[in-house]
């Protein structure tokens, strides 16, 4: 695997200032965001108001928790433009979350809006160890959702060669890496699943291809999800994070060389951590929701925007900014499950650390009277695919979910190929209970 830090010269200045450089800069900005929004936004200036605060009453960063919270369902209720902080004519483009419930939620971008974007992106991919003049194979999905041209925009801003190839097609993915052979692929880490397995299937080394940087994001993923990859790919595998309603990928990013968090590109972001239940702002290091609040977006600005992600902030390592801890879980898709609480990447831990299992699966909830049911859906690798060798693997498998989440499960192993794939995001839960009367 190789080294790929990136030398200081090459970084913004901000990512190394010191803290009070940062933490002034950001409240002279949010000053500024809370305004814009305030004046601009008939929703931001009748729920600041309902609060009984008022821009002027930012003194201090800390100040910032007297502000109400944004919700996805404000968006959803303002539908489609009422959230724009400027006039129709002036966004210069629109993407919309592709939603599985209500009204999507549509996003729009000034000019400086997308030129920051790119310059996040860019510095996003340089963090993961891309270089200017790399080749960078594109295969998060085109379109209204952000993954596509938030990638491709960021990664011609540092001055790579883009290959956009989009999502699907997964042969032909891997026709392509052999062929145009890129140092980089930004794709959701399910999906590169679906391009190893590809790779197994037409009995090519995947530790010989051109690859060496791995850009994974849009969903949950762990750290032994990563040393399935780098491991079968000889390749350094970061996360990336970014959500439509902020910005899109590239509000932070892991840091190839240290690997510890993703760095928040504090200098356009403002996190903070709440309590889910209470609202309450946490101290650094405490686990809860993560909000934020953009500081420099002009067409849709987000004021303490809750985005149901369970993180942490930590201080910055790689570079002065703060670090965030790789999301766990949502708020809002945690399974409680017989007054257990757990989410779909712990079970992703247990499935990753059975040899004889393959790297996919659902959870399927089902209910029986009051008694709700978990079934967990996985394959066997080509090498166990007898009856007796999955039958061993699903009872293993049980028994760790039941030592180490503390709930029991059905699990059903299934031959190479059972397991629903995906050609994006992966879709880990399916959720059949019926209401209870």
């Amino acid at each position: 695997m190789k080294t790929l830090t990136p030398e200081r010269s090459l970084l913004d200045a901000i990512e190394i200032a010191s803290i009070d450089e940062i933490r002034g800069l950001q409240l002279e900005r949010m000053q500024w965001s809370l305004r814009h929004a305030y004046d601009n936004v008939p929703f931001y200036r009748k729920s600041f108001d309902e609060k009984g605060v008022h821009p002027d009453d930012l003194k201090s960063l800390a100040d910032l928790s007297k502000f109400p919270f944004t919700l996805k369902d404000d968006l959803r209720a303002n539908y489609p433009f009422g959230m724009f902080a400027v006039p129709r004519e002036q966004i210069v483009r629109i993407h919309a979350s592709s939603g599985t419930t209500g009204k999507p939620t549509v996003v729009g971008y000034t000019q400086k809006d997308i030129d920051m974007w790119a310059n996040m992106v860019a510095r996003s991919l340089r963090a993961s160890g891309t270089r200017a003049g790399d080749m960078v194979h594109v295969a998060y999905g085109y379109g209204l959702f952000t993954g596509g041209l938030g990638a491709h925009y960021g990664a011609e801003r540092l001055g790579c060669t883009v290959v956009p190839v989009s999502g699907g097609m997964t042969e032909r993915q891997v026709t392509l890496i052999e062929d145009f052979k890129p140092s980089t692929i930004m794709v959701t880490p399910s999906y590169m699943l679906n391009i190893l397995e590809q790779y197994q299937r037409a009995g090519i080394d995947p530790r010989e291809s051109s690859l060496d940087v791995g850009v994974f994001g849009a969903e949950p993923w762990t750290n032994a999800m990563r040393e399935e990859v780098e491991t079968a790919f000889d390749m350094h595998a970061v996360d990336i994070y970014g959500l439509s309603e902020v910005l899109g990928p590239g509000v932070a990013n892991e840091c190839v060389e240290t690997k510890d968090g993703l760095h928040v590109w504090e200098d356009h972001f403002y996190p903070e951590i709440i309590d889910p239940e209470t609202g309450d702002v946490l101290a650094d290091g405490e686990k809860g929701e993560l909000v934020f609040t953009t500081l420099t977006k002009e067409g849709l600005p987000m004021i303490r925007y809750r985005t149901r992600d369970l993180t942490r902030l930590m201080p910055g390592t790689a570079r002065t900014l703060r670090r965030m801890e790789k999301v766990t879980g949502r708020s809002d898709d945690m399974i409680i499950l017989r007054g257990v609480n757990l989410f779909p990447t712990q079970v992703e831990e247990q499935v990753l650390a059975a040899p004889a299992l393959a790297p996919y699966f659902q959870i399927e909830l089902t209910n029986e009277g009051r008694m709700d049911s978990m079934t967990v859906n996985v394959e066997a690798t080509s090498d166990a695919a007898d009856a007796d060798a999955r039958t061993a693997a699903g009872q293993a498998l049980q028994a760790r979910i039941k030592d180490v989440i503390g709930v029991t499960a059905q699990v059903t192993v299934g031959e190479p190929g059972a397991v629903e794939r995906s050609q994006g995001k992966a879709r880990r839960v399916v959720d059949r209970r019926m209401p209870l009367s």
